[in-house]
């Protein structure tokens, strides 16, 4: 069987901890940001973890992480 390869995009946007769960960036946060205010960009800000209900397919992209 061939190795089982990496979702080059899946790669780029999630991180496994330590822990196992999942970490992922805030959406909304790209651009058309001048109508969004101060307070709403600044709590996006950071990382979150990735819902329960997505993290066994997250996990499927990541065979090696």
């Amino acid at each position: 069987m061939p190795k089982m390869k990496t979702k080059s995009g899946a790669a780029k946007r999630f991180k496994v901890r330590g822990s196992g769960s999942v970490k992922r960036a805030c959406a909304f946060k790209r651009h058309i940001l001048t109508k969004k205010t101060t307070k709403s960009k600044r709590q996006l800000r950071g990382t979150l973890a990735v819902h329960a209900a997505d993290v066994r397919s997250v996990r499927a992209m990541l065979p090696n992480a």
